[in-house]
């Protein structure tokens, strides 16, 4: 059995009389995909992204058993104004809510909140879980501002208190200007995934609100091959061993780390494999970013060539989704 726990969607519409923040999706003739506009970006977005039954279709192709469904990253418009893009985040709500209707069993929403203000965040997190929404995103960064800021730390902290699982899903680096253009992407997705991740590692976040389940994207960059190195300074030693005498207070960093959730979408066996060995079988999850991207054929080809024990294969691939859900498993 594999979920996707790393998967888009995108609203076939947005109402007229929306916020001037808010985005459109505009038709394209002789087409069933429509353009998403946001500001200067365009985007088309297959049926797939806003249609319940193209969705199921796809699973059955690439031999997925269910999606978590987020939001796509240019939803996470933190830019606006808090309460314009509060209405905003509460229709992509509803509407991720309809299109997971068309099968409960296998698909289940994240929803977004105006993070812009945590207060009014924190706040909104009641009545999304109320809904049914299964859990959370949120970008890497709120217009340059570490999630791992203090100033975030109620939202993290009502977060906690519901048991509502947070996905961070990499948004557009602040640190463009020191990238070459020809970066795109490529990079400053990895670096935007690993500065989230430590920030909440070394903010205190991870430690004062220890019951977060929390999950990022793409592997949280290069945070496990970092990880080893701010050990060595916490305790002195190579190879994760016993800190040397007068050394290690506190919770180690890789201890830290471990409680995190992370999606294997890495592209390599290498880096699956080096996941694996730093994180644990037990704190990665299958992503595949579709339908922004295709998904692998078969869509566990990566993690089935790693030849892990069959328990781990199976932890990577279902189990784990279900831990970090907090929920039972469908039978399906």
């Amino acid at each position: 059995m594999r979920i996707d726990c790393h998967a888009h969607m995108l609203p076939a519409e947005f109402p007229a009389d929306s916020p001037a923040c808010s985005p459109s999706m505009e038709p394209i003739d002789g087409d069933t995909a429509r353009e998403l506009v946001s500001g200067a970006l365009r985007f088309k977005a297959a049926e797939v992204f806003f249609a319940g039954e193209r969705r199921l279709e796809a699973m059955a192709n690439n031999g997925v058993d269910a999606e978590v469904l987020t939001p796509m990253p240019p939803l996470l418009d933190y830019g606006a104004d808090a309460k314009d893009y509060r209405e905003v985040c509460r229709y992509v709500n509803e509407t991720v809510l309809g299109l997971c209707a068309t099968d409960p069993r296998r698909m289940y929403g994240f929803g977004i909140v105006p993070l812009q203000d945590p207060g009014m965040a924190a706040a909104e997190l009641g009545e999304l879980k109320a809904s049914g929404l299964r859990g959370v995103e949120i970008g890497s960064h709120v217009n340059g501002r570490s999630i791992g800021e203090e100033e975030f730390l109620p939202f993290f902290a009502e977060a906690e208190r519901l048991d509502l699982p947070i996905f961070v899903h990499a948004i557009r680096a602040h640190i463009a200007d020191r990238l070459p253009m020809v970066a795109g992407p490529s990079y400053q997705v990895s670096i935007e995934a690993t500065l989230a991740a430590a920030s909440l590692l070394t903010g205190g976040t991870a430690v004062k609100h220890p019951g977060l389940r929390i999950s990022f994207s793409h592997g949280a960059g290069g945070l496990a091959l970092m990880a080893p190195r701010a050990h060595f300074f916490w305790g002195g030693t190579w190879n994760e061993e016993e800190p040397l005498p007068g050394r290690g207070e506190g919770e180690a960093p890789m201890t830290l780390m471990r409680r995190f959730f992370y999606d294997a979408l890495v592209f390599d066996r290498r880096a699956l494999r080096a996941l694996v060995d730093l994180v644990g079988a037990d704190r990665l999850l299958l992503g595949s970013d579709f339908p922004a991207m295709d998904r692998e054929e078969p869509f566990d080809r990566t993690l089935a060539s790693l030849g892990l024990d069959p328990a781990d294969s199976e932890a990577v691939g279902w189990s784990n989704a279900w831990r970090y859900l907090g929920i039972e498993p469908p039978e399906l």
